[in-house]
């Protein structure tokens, strides 16, 4: 048994002397995962490639809202032995007149905002089309919203994949909201989300959490028994030093830029921290990676010294191994980052906020800084960049642990376990 399944205390599993040749999985999604250009989509995408050889997965969801994305995800993933379900709808965007209305139409609903424009009839009739054709032995609804689609559905059972503990996102929301109408809407959101999570957790077969904080967190506030943990984690033959040299006091930000949390997180980096970073070292400069950034953060990006935006990278690599240190100052989030892991697997050093860094099994002072708040994170930062050998030598040994510890063949391999105690049960229910 690997280091992974023998330190996580989870409920039994399926030993390998009893599995099945083959089972088909039925993965409930928001969009094709591809490419794989958000933490979502990495995990999935990967999780998925892996377990397509041993297991016959149809993936349901909505459409890409590119066209050109749309073919290419579905050639992608049909050529790798994944089938797919694609509803012609795609998910309402975060933005104009229409989404502002959208929120205050949600006023009037018992479900959370992300749940209600998640959920269409053209994916509902998607999935109960597949549902009557007997062709699921098990359902996987990648991401809690997706699980309202499922409510009622008989026959196989159903695992919930939780990415993050939403409601925790949404409190976190609220405690760091200053404006008093938003910070009352938000609040609505959360309560909202605690009580479609405690349905969500207690009606699946299982639920997957992505690190044990969030495991604890299903246990002891929503009352879910059968959880089991599936980390994040990182291609480790794709994610490793050698791309080129870091260049001194690059600061690099990486993520998905039409995420709430990196936004707030990338605000507070050219608000409060770089300035400070660059009044001590003038030279530094802040690289914001990541997919569709917003016209606001284009425009802030373009007027502030020092400060440069690469949007919708096709390989972050290069970014990566020109970066000095890596800087998360997340204060609002859940689950676990995988641009953590990438960037320590790159030997690449990281400053991060607690909250960034939970749910990782690093060691803070050891693998990464960990600072308690962003205020702190300018210092940090500071004395990476002015002590790079011993940066790159918590880094070297962050990356011996991600090469252990998160690489995907390892965690897909504790997926696959989960799926098949989960065929194995009938515990879902409406």
């Amino acid at each position: 048994m690997n280091s992974l399944l023998a330190d996580n205390p989870l409920s039994p599993l399926v030993p390998k002397a009893a599995r099945p040749t083959s089972l088909r999985v039925a993965v409930v999604d928001e969009e094709l995962p591809y490419p794989p250009n958000s933490g979502k989509r990495i995990r999935t995408l990967n999780l998925l490639l892996r377990l397509a050889p041993r297991h016959r997965i149809t993936l349901i969801c909505h459409r890409n809202p590119a066209p050109d994305e749309a073919r290419s995800a579905a050639a992608y993933l049909n050529g790798h032995g994944i089938a797919t379900v694609v509803a012609d709808r795609a998910v309402p965007p975060k933005s104009g007149p229409m989404f502002y209305a959208r929120l205050a139409a949600n006023l009037l609903s018992p479900l959370p905002y992300s749940v209600a424009t998640h959920v269409s009839p053209e994916l509902r009739r998607a999935v109960a089309e597949h549902a009557a054709a007997g062709a699921a032995d098990l359902w996987q609804c990648e991401w809690t919203p997706y699980a309202e689609v499922l409510r009622g559905l008989g026959g196989a059972p159903w695992l919930v994949v939780a990415h993050n503990v939403e409601s925790v996102i949404w409190r976190r929301y609220h405690e760091t909201e200053p404006g008093r109408l938003r910070r009352w809407y938000i609040g609505g959101q959360w309560r909202k989300f605690e009580r479609f999570e405690r349905w969500a957790f207690g009606a699946a077969a299982r639920t997957v959490a992505v690190s044990d904080e969030d495991a604890a967190r299903m246990r002891e506030d929503f009352g879910a028994t059968a959880v089991d943990v599936v980390e994040n984690g990182v291609d480790t033959a794709f994610f490793r030093p050698g791309h080129g040299e870091p260049e001194p006091g690059r600061i690099l930000f990486l993520g998905s830029l039409d995420w709430r949390p990196n936004l707030d997180a990338v605000r507070l980096l050219m608000d409060e921290v770089f300035p400070v970073v660059r009044a001590h070292e003038p030279a530094a400069r802040l690289a914001l990676v990541g997919r569709r950034p917003p016209e606001w953060l284009r425009r802030e990006a373009d007027r502030r010294p020092g400060v440069e935006l690469c949007a919708d990278p096709p390989d972050v690599r290069p970014h990566l191994a020109r970066a000095a240190v890596m800087a998360v100052p997340l204060r609002v989030g859940g689950g676990s980052r995988l641009k953590i892991l990438e960037a320590l697997a790159c030997g690449v050093p990281v400053v991060s906020t607690r909250v960034g860094a939970e749910g990782l099994r690093l060691e803070p002072g050891r693998h990464l800084a960990v600072v308690e708040n962003v205020a702190d994170m300018a210092d940090a930062l500071l004395h990476s960049l002015r002590n790079p050998e011993e940066a790159r030598a918590a880094a070297e040994a962050g990356r011996q642990v991600v090469r252990e510890r998160y690489d995907w063949g390892v965690l897909a391999d504790r997926l696959e376990q989960v799926w098949l105690a989960c065929a194995g049960s009938r515990r879902g229910r409406p």
